[in-house]
C-alpha cells in the first residue's frame, strides 16, 4: 500500500465516478512507485461492487491513455494475474480536484490572515476558528484493523523454518497479498507448515527460503492439495453419512452403532427423519 500514490490519485479528476473507484482500489495496491499492482479484475469487481464488464472497460480504456501500464504477469489458481503500474507522471498531468489558492492584492483595510476568534459573550472571545484547507488530509485506516492483518501474517510467517528466514518485510507483505486474492489464511498456514515438515533436514543447498517460497508461489501446490484434501474429506463423510441413513430407514442391526453426533448429521442432512430415527430404536 502506498499513501504517496493513493493521495496523487485523490487529488486528481479522472472523468466519472467509477473511474475513480477503480484507480483508488489499484492505487491501494500499489508501491511508491506505483508499480507491483497484482489483482485480477475479478477481485476489483468484488471489492468495487462494480459490475464486471464496467471494470473490463475501465482497465481498456486506462492502458490506452497511459494511466496504467501492463509489466508482467504472475501464476494464478486460475492460469495468471496481470501485473500493472500506475504512471505517476501521467497522473500528476490531471486536472486537480481542488480549487485553485485565490490571491485578492492588497486592500486598504486588510483581512486578517490569522484564525478568528468566533463570536464573543460578554466580552469573552469564542474558541479559535483554524482557516480551511484545500487538500484533503486523508484519515489512515484503522490502526486495529492493520494490527490484525499484521498479526495474521506474522502467525502464518512465524510457522516457516527458522533457519531459512530471509526478508521479513517483503514476506509479510507477499502474505498480505496472497490473503487479499482469497487464499484462507488458515490453509495458508498449514502449506506453510507443510513444506516446512517435507523439507526437514534438506541442507541449505536444497532448500527455499521464505522470500522466494513466497514470491514464486511456490505455497500455491500445497493450498491446492489442502483443499482437495478437504474435498475428499466432505466426499468420504457424505458418503458415510448415506450408509447411516441407509441402515436406518432398513432398521439394521448396525445401527447401534451409529453415535449421537451422527444421527445430528444425519437430520442436519436431511438424510432421515425424526420419526426414522425412533423408528431405528436410536432415540425415544
Amino acid at each position: 500500500m502506498s499513501w504517496r500514490v493513493a493521495n496523487a490519485c485523490a487529488e486528481r479528476k479522472f472523468g466519472s465516478a467509477t473511474r475513480k473507484q477503480i484507480i483508488m482500489f489499484l492505487a491501494d495496491k500499489a508501491s511508491d512507485d506505483g508499480s507491483g499492482i497484482w489483482c485480477s479484475k475479478g477481485t476489483i469487481q468484488r471489492h468495487t461492487e462494480l459490475g464486471e464488464t464496467t471494470v473490463k472497460r475501465t482497465i481498456r480504456d486506462f492502458l490506452k491513455e497511459g494511466i496504467l501500464v501492463e509489466t508482467g504477469a504472475r501464476g494464478c489458481k486460475n492460469g495468471f494475474t496481470v501485473v500493472y503500474r500506475i504512471d505517476l507522471a501521467r497522473i500528476e498531468a490531471l486536472e486537480l480536484t481542488a480549487e485553485p489558492e485565490i490571491e485578492t492584492g492588497a486592500t486598504v483595510d486588510p483581512v486578517q490572515t490569522g484564525p478568528g476568534t468566533g463570536a464573543t459573550v460578554a466580552g469573552v472571545p469564542g474558541p479559535p476558528r483554524p482557516p480551511n484547507h484545500p487538500k484533503t488530509i486523508h484519515k489512515p485506516p484503522s490502526r486495529e484493523r492493520e494490527a490484525a492483518e499484521d498479526d495474521e501474517a506474522e502467525k502464518i510467517l512465524a510457522a516457516y523454518p527458522p533457519d531459512r528466514l530471509r526478508g521479513r518485510a517483503e514476506c509479510l507483505s507477499r502474505i498480505r497479498e496472497v490473503l487479499d486474492e482469497g487464499v484462507d489464511a488458515g490453509d495458508l498456514a498449514q502449506a506453510v507448515k507443510a513444506y516446512a515438515t517435507e523439507s526437514a533436514g534438506f541442507t541449505r543447498s536444497k532448500v527455499c527460503f521464505s522470500d522466494n517460497w513466497f514470491k514464486s508461489g511456490r505455497w500455491r501446490s500445497h493450498v491446492e492439495g489442502i483443499a482437495k484434501g478437504r474435498e475428499k474429506t466432505k466426499a468420504k463423510e457424505a458418503e458415510m453419512l448415506a450408509g447411516f441413513a441407509n441402515w436406518v430407514t432398513d432398521k439394521h442391526p448396525l445401527c447401534r452403532h451409529i453415535t449421537p453426533g451422527q444421527i445430528d448429521a444425519l437430520l442436519a442432512a436431511e438424510l432421515v427423519t425424526q420419526a426414522q430415527i425412533q423408528a431405528a430404536g436410536l432415540r425415544s
